[in-house]
């Protein structure tokens, strides 16, 4: 297809806005709208307001500039009201376009008044038999440009290219079928398939696509631009979960795992040794869990718990299952503190029962083993036997190196998958592949996410809700404050501190910048120490080594230092009942997300516990966060917040989440489209 009147220097320009073909450019969306309908007398114009004004040309001309380099084009109109000049700087050919009797329709804002003057406005000519204008007495598309390229250019483009070639670019084809038919869509020399709905008793509920492009770019209203947005992004939501669901019936058809079910001989004197009751929750998650691991199709499972609902000892569960199967376990954290954290809780739990729990990160390496090379570690080096009892390997991303070998591994648990990336994921899932059989995978984390992006992130899984907090946990206040209040924010800090307690002080940066003004943990530290008083602190954050990590940690976890001063490396994997505060400084500069699961640092013993955030709300955007944080302690309600506020890039990070680009759809407020799309997708499948 090749589309008339764009020129090699056109392409060139078009081509930095990422718009190569045809079809590129008809799924340009605009990003807003004007309606420029509505029309006033050159009279009633006013100063810097937009306007669309009719007029008869009475005047026009060319007035060259130093010595003919530059020049300015101009025409008069008249109304009957007043005359207005109308300006276009370089740009003479336009005195073969325009003449004197032309009957003009002219869109723009005027910058002069006396005499009434606009510089490079919008016009469209009005001759005989007009009914249909392009740039004027219409609403009218703006479109995101580049440096060169008007406007009224690419609008031209597009409305030849929707007349041409709306109902032959893109995929799927431009035609409403029933739900759960097929129809096949060309794209180059690959096919697709189409799943729109044409729902009962209103067929108008989606129009095609040739008609959504169109009404994309041209509507008759700017309210039916929405419904044309809609169904393009239907489109969108409709090829990804394709994409999701296809993979997972590949796994279901095709994949095997080793039974991890277990036979409950390590379960039982676990939970008896635990010196707590579990949850209902936690029991009901166990039983699931049990059911996909004893299966012979590799379980593919999200555990979402919010902060403080006690998955860990739900993952210990899931792990002893599969050591009471014979087959080996591999937990992999974002971190080296939270690595470090579960691999204690978990040594401890498991030491008793004769289970081996090794870590592996960056700078902690195990040391030579029988068998292989020094610094390597070789789990599943045996087949599962009854009666044998796998190895527990707990890791960071170095579980991720050619020297870690995975082999006959029964199950993979992730935990905090959103700080790694799907790709990591499937690294790690390929190493434990053996022959035709692959690891189990339990996908945990404490951020809970909203559904939408859930169906888009992780639509491949089975979702599971640990939304149960174990009993005597403290109640946990939330309260905002500006700077002014921050001497008495110390005096309550130093209250708790003397009754035996102990407190987090947060900072957004580990120095300085000179960009702006954000506090540094590596400044402040001095400044803490000399507010609490006689009250020892230590110093956390992501650049010190490990060994000094752990030494900090180790000191705060034996009370000997009351006061942990750090950066958001705190925000998993610690965990520490006798701290009952956590003050955040500079709390605008966290997201929602992130400053919930710092907060779940604290009430996790039985007293009453603070969170305290101090913030200079200068945006509604800020003080719209911390009034949900303040309001709310459910995870699940702050991550729909969450979502509403930042969006679904800076929520979990496009770089880490996979999360895809989207031209039309936005997950902010499209929930039904996705959830339709999913449910479109599935009964295609189902069929297929």
């Amino acid at each position: 297809m090749v589309l008339r009147g764009v020129g090699p220097e056109r392409v060139f320009q078009l081509g930095r806005l990422g718009i190569h073909t045809v079809g590129d450019l008809l799924l340009h969306a605009p990003r807003r709208y004007e309606d420029r309908r509505k029309f006033i007398t050159i009279r009633e114009l006013e100063l810097g307001k937009s306007a669309t004004v009719f007029g008869k040309i009475i005047a026009a001309g060319v007035k060259r500039l130093r010595g003919g380099a530059r020049s300015v084009y101009e025409f008069v109109i008249e109304d009957g009201s007043a005359r207005l000049h109308c300006r276009w700087w370089n740009l003479p050919f336009l005195e073969r376009i325009f003449a004197v009797g032309d009957e003009v329709m002219v869109f723009g804002r005027p910058n002069l008044l006396k005499p009434r003057t606009m510089d490079h406005p919008e016009t469209e000519k009005v001759e005989g038999g007009d009914d249909v204008t392009v740039h004027i007495n219409r609403v009218v598309p703006v479109y995101p440009l580049t440096e060169g390229l008007p406007q009224r250019s690419v609008r031209s483009f597009l409305w030849r290219a929707v007349e041409e070639f709306a109902g032959q670019v893109g995929e799927p084809e431009p035609r409403l079928v029933p739900v759960g038919t097929v129809e096949q869509g060309r794209k180059g020399a690959g096919e697709s398939v189409c799943l729109i709905p044409q729902f009962p008793g209103s067929p108008a509920s989606f129009p095609t696509r040739a008609e959504a492009l169109s009404v994309l770019h041209f509507p008759a209203e700017i309210a039916d631009a929405e419904r044309a947005r809609r169904r393009l992004a239907l489109d969108e939501f409709v090829a990804l979960q394709l994409e999701i669901q296809r993979r997972r019936q590949n796994l279901e058809r095709n994949a095997r795992a080793f039974p991890c079910g277990g036979d409950n001989r390590l379960m039982k004197p676990f939970l008896a040794a635990l010196g707590f009751k579990m949850t209902g929750a936690q029991v009901r998650v166990l039983r699931e869990l049990r059911a996909d691991l004893a299966g012979p199709v590799p379980m593919r499972r999200l555990l979402q718990g919010d902060v403080g609902s006690g998955k860990t000892v739900v993952a210990a569960g899931a792990a002893l299952m599969a050591l009471e199967s014979g087959c080996d376990v591999a937990l992999m954290a974002p971190t080296e503190i939270l690595a470090a954290q579960l691999h204690r809780n978990l040594a401890g739990w498991f030491g008793p029962l004769g289970i081996a729990v090794d870590l592996r990160t960056a700078n902690h390496r195990p040391g030579a083993e029988p068998g292989p090379p020094s610094g390597e570690l070789r789990l599943g080096a045996r087949p599962p036997e009854s009666g044998a009892v796998g190895r527990l390997l707990v890791g960071t991303h170095a579980l991720l190196e050619d020297s870690v070998g995975l082999g006959k591994l029964g199950l993979v648990i992730i935990d905090e998958q959103h700080k790694f990336g799907v790709a990591q994921r499937e690294t790690l899932l390929r190493k434990g592949r053996d022959g035709g059989r692959f690891p189990h995978l339990l996908v945990m984390t404490a951020t809970p996410i909203p559904r939408t992006l859930g169906l888009t992130l992780y639509g491949d899984l089975d979702v599971t809700l640990l939304d149960e907090v174990p009993a005597g946990r403290g109640r946990i206040r939330t309260h905002v404050r500006d700077a002014a209040a921050l001497p008495k924010v110390w005096q309550f800090v130093r209250s708790e501190l003397e009754k035996g307690r102990q407190a987090y002080v947060v900072y957004p940066r580990v120095s300085e910048s000179d960009r702006d003004e954000v506090k540094a943990v590596t400044k402040e530290f001095a400044r803490v120490q000399q507010e609490l008083a006689p009250h020892g602190a230590g110093l956390l954050h992501g650049q010190l080594r490990a060994e000094e990590k752990d030494l900090v940690m180790a000191s705060f976890r034996a009370g000997t230092t009351k006061v942990l001063v750090a950066t958001s490396v705190i925000e998993v994997g610690v965990d520490v009942p006798n701290a009952t505060v956590m003050l955040i400084e500079d709390a605008e500069q966290f997201g929602l997300a992130q400053l919930h699961q710092l907060r779940g640092r604290i009430g996790r013993g039985a007293h009453e516990s603070h969170c305290i955030l101090v913030a200079e709300q200068k945006t509604d955007a800020a003080k719209a966060r911390l009034k949900v944080l303040a309001e709310t302690t459910d995870g699940f309600a702050l991550a729909e917040a969450d979502l509403r506020l930042r969006g679904p890039g800076e929520l979990i990070g496009r770089q880490q989440s996979g999360v895809p680009e989207f031209r039309f759809g936005d997950l902010r407020g499209d929930r039904d489209l996705v959830e339709l799309a999913r449910a479109l997708v599935r009964t295609h499948l189902r069929g297929a």
